[in-house]
């Protein structure tokens, strides 16, 4: 745990949802958890699956500012990726350091919908009540250069195969550049294994038989089917390792480092050095925490990350289940400190106030004798306001006459101002709706304009071939326009002679 974490943290707790394990770290210890319970004094990390997520490289120009990289990065993300423009897609990235060239910047953009995290965390924060970040995992991986684990630099290929999910990750002068869920995880092995034997074993049998046995299984029938299963596998691998070093432009892969959540399968590492023809290592680290029994590699990465400093670590956090805030910054504690100062002030009252009504009738003497005085004085004041109130008001007069004339003028120069100035081009408002439509495939079939003192309506005569993309259209204008414009959609018919719907839409300029 970094310096700063442990001042404000006694202990750090790994959720992975998937499985609903956790673990709960302090300093040099990592012990498993049955039933974890929420503690402000513990830092909650957790994590997302390969297939939990949609990752993509973009590139976007060197003359983008800083500030405005998301918002290039969110654009382009929903373009290359055709996500719906209706829903609002939690993105994060990472700068790809290796892929810059002369003109653009490339990063690592990571894509979740908001439902996978509202759904997948939902036990998680109902033992713990907040998570303070989520990681994708491939980016966990940072942690073994950071700690000197792994010592070497070059080109690094990690495959480690979980229960719910397996990913390939690679590693280039200890950077993330590529990751991919790979097609089997230990179920998917456990359902494909029992094809080929012709009987069902039961998941924690298979897997405790890859734990003790490795691919040696003592079962001839079982040994030969999974050295068949394992055929598939690395077949399937060999051919995303295939497209990643075609895409990425990688000549050499320096070490593959492989294993899996139920630790260290015997001959696995062997079978895919020689499947492979690359040097081949356990995915099986030292990180220096005292455990009992095998741990997950990836609870051992989320305690690792943890403890990096925020310089050192990858920013990229999904995480939308934040702590609370300091009692003082939330409403319910500004309520309460607010009720408790004015009991304060309740109680100094009575006191105050009796010392105060002496001091005040004292007061109330001494400004007697001064009345008597000060009256006489605005007797004659009176009378001298009084004639140059008249005086005020026939001036006045004539200033508001000559207000309502100065008036009328800047009315009518402010009308001629917006007639030519402000007066919006139907040309330019034509292309933009005609823009929309085209991307939600809907034709228009012919156009109205109507302009009174008060409004500005167009009338559009739309052709769909479904009534989906009309609704989606509709759904689009009024979300994103409707400061603009008001819509209405008067009717949606059916044209047996053009076999599309027909609809007319209205939007008035406001």
């Amino acid at each position: 745990m970094s310096k700063s974490k442990q001042q404000a943290y006694s202990t750090i707790v790994s959720a992975n949802p998937y499985k609903g394990d956790y673990y709960v770290g302090t300093f040099s210890t990592l012990s498993g958890v049955i039933s974890p319970s929420f503690a402000k004094e513990q830092y909650a990390v957790s994590f997302l699956n390969t297939k939990s997520y949609i990752s993509t490289l973009i590139g976007v120009s060197k003359n983008i500012p800083d500030d405005d990289i998301y918002d290039a990065l969110e654009n382009k993300v929903y373009e290359e990726l055709a996500l719906d423009m209706a829903v609002e897609y939690h993105i994060k990235y990472v700068e790809a350091i290796h892929r810059s060239s002369e003109g653009d910047r490339y990063f690592h953009v990571f894509v979740v919908d908001p439902l996978t995290l509202e759904q997948e965390y939902v036990q998680v924060v109902n033992n713990i009540k907040y998570i303070d970040q989520i990681v994708p995992v491939p980016l966990l991986l940072k942690s073994l250069y950071i700690k000197e684990i792994i010592e070497s630099s070059g080109i690094h290929c990690f495959i480690y195969f979980q229960e719910n999910d397996a990913f390939f990750c690679i590693y280039n002068e200890q950077e993330f550049i590529y990751a991919k869920s790979l097609k089997y995880s230990l179920k998917q092995m456990h359902e494909r294994f029992c094809e080929l034997i012709g009987e069902q074993i039961d998941l924690i049998k298979f897997e405790s038989m890859l734990a003790q046995e490795g691919l040696n299984a003592s079962e001839p029938d079982y040994q030969k089917n999974l050295i068949k299963l394992f055929g598939e596998i690395f077949l399937h691998i060999n051919d995303v390792l295939t497209y990643a070093k075609r895409a990425y432009d990688i000549k050499k892969i320096d070490e593959i480092f492989i294993g899996t959540t139920v630790g260290n399968v015997l001959g696995l590492d062997e079978y895919a050095q020689t499947y492979l023809g690359l040097k081949t290592a356990p995915f099986d680290f030292n990180y220096g925490f005292n455990t009992n029994g095998n741990v997950d590699q990836i609870h051992q990465l989320m305690h690792l990350y943890s403890r990096l400093e925020a310089d050192e670590r990858y920013e990229c956090n999904f995480t939308i289940f934040h702590r609370p805030p300091p009692f003082a910054k939330r409403d319910s504690g500004k309520l309460i400190i607010v009720i408790a100062a004015s009991l304060a002030a309740a109680l100094l009252y009575p006191g105050t106030y009796w010392g105060l009504s002496y001091v005040e009738e004292f007061h109330h003497a001494v400004l007697t004798k001064e009345y008597e005085q000060v009256h006489i004085e605005k007797t004659t004041r009176e009378a001298a306001i009084n004639l140059k109130t008249a005086n005020k008001n026939a001036a006045q007069a004539l200033l508001d006459e000559q207000k309502n004339a100065y008036k009328q003028k800047q009315d009518t120069l402010t009308q001629v101002h917006e007639k030519k100035v402000n007066y919006p081009m139907k040309a330019k408002i034509l292309a933009d709706f005609t823009k929309s439509f085209n991307q939600y495939r809907v034709q228009l079939k012919s156009l109205g304009y109507n302009e009174t003192n008060t409004s500005k309506e167009f009338t559009f005569l739309l052709t769909a071939p479904n009534t989906q993309n009309v609704t989606a259209l509709l759904k689009y204008l009024t979300d994103f326009k409707k400061d603009q414009y008001k819509f209405n959609l008067e009717m949606i018919s059916y044209s047996e002679e053009d076999k599309s719907y027909l609809s007319e839409l209205k939007a008035v300029l406001k």
